[in-house]
């Protein structure tokens, strides 16, 4: 399967522990395209989306992508603060690829997350 940075797939979250995003859900891929390129890489980095309302409250790490942006079926939230590795035979079907304005979004959302720009 080849995979894009940007691309919004259908994945199976399970098994998932405490409070990760767990069952069947969007993810968008995040990570390098070097790796998403790379046929004997098997992970990918995605950061879940949820259509939670409860999880809108999170500010800096969440990203509110509305319905239909990128062939959401829903209203969505990317947790950033989720970001995750997973094998990409978890991954389904491909709903399609979110736009570029989110995708900025969504990596300011990681760089809050993770602490980049503040890494001493």
């Amino acid at each position: 399967m080849t995979l894009h940075r940007g691309d919004i797939h259908w994945a199976d979250l399970q098994p998932r522990s405490g409070a990760e995003q767990a069952g069947r859900r969007p993810v968008v891929v995040v990570s390098n395209e070097i790796f998403n390129e790379s046929v004997a890489w098997r992970s990918v980095i995605v950061v879940p989306l949820s259509t939670s309302a409860s999880r809108r409250a999170r500010a800096a790490t969440v990203v509110s992508i509305p319905r239909r942006s990128g062939g959401l079926p829903a209203s969505s939230v990317a947790l950033c603060h989720q970001v995750t590795t997973l094998d990409r035979s978890k991954l389904r079907e491909r709903i399609g690829t979110m736009p570029g304005d989110y995708m900025r979004q969504i990596a300011r959302g990681l760089k809050v997350a993770l602490q980049i720009d503040e890494y001493q």
